[in-house]
């Protein structure tokens, strides 16, 4: 198995060290660099191409927000772990419109960041469970309602499918499965509705499909 390269981006240099030091015991990761702002976090992701970076909020120089957007833009392909001290909700709505794949809280345990690496290595969306009830709350009480109306008759009917599945929950293999077609038509589907919907991250799927009904929240 091919490991995940790792990028780890933090100012604490203990942090990083910690860290650094844990993930060596895990079989299919591999911390390729480290970075104490942001600027060395885009100049390193540049170099070293990582598949995930796990990177902090606050840090001299440039923000972890701001080159989450910057190394977005450069690097698409490359998944950004957010992880931090901040659960509120404003902080949380601006990372997964920068386009993140994972918000883990720093009072997390060892195990939860490796959950969060291998879902994120698998292409899903990780939210620590208290972020996920935050981001819950803000979809039912309509926090930017005005960016998901988009009309959702413009979807095919494979689509609408591949949206539900998604935003289910279900990883691109089990929606393959479960519609028997193949991986990368799952894949070229949510591509399209991004299109037609203007909602590139899976974050910003579910958010449509909470708002629209498609999808409903226990409780």
């Amino acid at each position: 198995m091919t490991k995940k390269k790792v990028l780890i981006a933090d100012d604490h240099a203990l942090v990083r060290e910690g860290i650094c030091a844990f993930l060596k015991l895990c079989d299919d990761v591999v911390v390729v660099a480290e970075a104490s702002d942001g600027i060395e976090a885009i100049e390193k992701t540049d170099k070293f191409h990582p598949d995930i970076i796990i990177m902090d909020v606050n840090m001299p120089k440039l923000g972890g927000l701001e080159a989450t957007i910057e190394i977005k833009k450069m690097h698409p392909e490359v998944k950004v772990l957010v992880l931090t001290q901040y659960e509120d909700r404003e902080y949380i709505s601006r990372f997964l419109k920068a386009g993140v794949s994972g918000y883990l809280l720093k009072k997390a345990v060892g195990s939860d960041l490796i959950t969060a690496l291998k879902a994120i290595g698998r292409g899903e969306l990780y939210l620590y469970s208290s972020i996920a009830s935050e981001v819950v709350a803000g979809y039912l009480q309509g926090d930017g309602q005005a960016e998901v109306d988009e009309p959702y008759d413009r979807l095919s009917d494979r689509e609408k499918q591949v949206l539900k599945l998604v935003a289910e929950g279900h990883t691109h293999k089990e929606v393959a499965d479960m519609l028997s077609i193949s991986v990368k038509t799952v894949i070229a589907h949510q591509t399209n509705m991004g299109e037609k919907l203007g909602i590139h991250a899976r974050a910003g799927l579910i958010k449509f499909a909470i708002q629209k009904g498609i999808i409903k929240i226990d409780g």
